[in-house]
C-alpha cells in the first residue's frame, strides 16, 4: 500500500484513477489546484505524486521541478498522467525528472501497472 497524491483538476478523471488505485490497495487524495496539490505535497511527503500536466495554479511540470529541489522530496516518485502525449511533451517531463509518462486515456490495468513499476524502481533505488 502506497499514500498517494494525485494532483487532477478534472473531477471525474481524478475520481477514476482514485477508486482505480483505492482498488488496487493504496490511499488516493485528489487535489484539484496545482498550488495546493504542492503545498500538500510539501506537507504530506506522499511515496509517490502523480501529476496532470496541465492545472490551475502551478502547473504540473513546475510542481516537478519544485519538488526536485526540495532535499526531502528530491527521491519521492512522480508519474506524469495527462492528455498531452507526444515524444516532446514525454521527454521534457522525464527531463524534468519523472519517473514515468502515462498518456489519457488509459486501462485501470494499465494505470495499476505503472504506479506498481515506479513504486518498485523507488524501493530499488532506496535500498541502494
Amino acid at each position: 500500500m502506497a499514500r498517494i497524491i494525485y494532483v487532477e483538476d478534472d473531477t471525474i478523471v481524478g475520481d477514476a484513477v482514485q477508486k482505480i488505485l483505492t482498488q488496487a490497495g493504496h490511499l488516493v487524495g485528489v487535489i484539484a489546484h496545482g498550488t495546493l496539490g504542492y503545498d500538500t505535497i510539501a506537507f504530506k511527503k506522499p511515496d509517490l505524486v502523480i501529476l496532470d500536466r496541465k492545472l490551475p495554479g502551478m502547473q504540473g511540470l513546475e510542481i516537478l521541478r519544485a519538488l526536485r529541489q526540495l532535499p526531502q522530496l528530491y527521491l519521492t516518485p512522480v508519474l506524469m498522467l495527462s492528455a498531452t502525449g507526444g515524444e516532446d511533451a514525454i521527454d521534457e517531463a522525464m527531463g524534468a525528472g519523472a519517473n514515468d509518462y502515462l498518456v489519457k486515456p488509459f486501462t485501470p490495468e494499465e494505470l495499476v501497472d505503472r504506479v506498481a513499476g515506479v513504486l518498485r524502481q523507488n524501493s530499488f533505488r532506496k535500498a541502494e
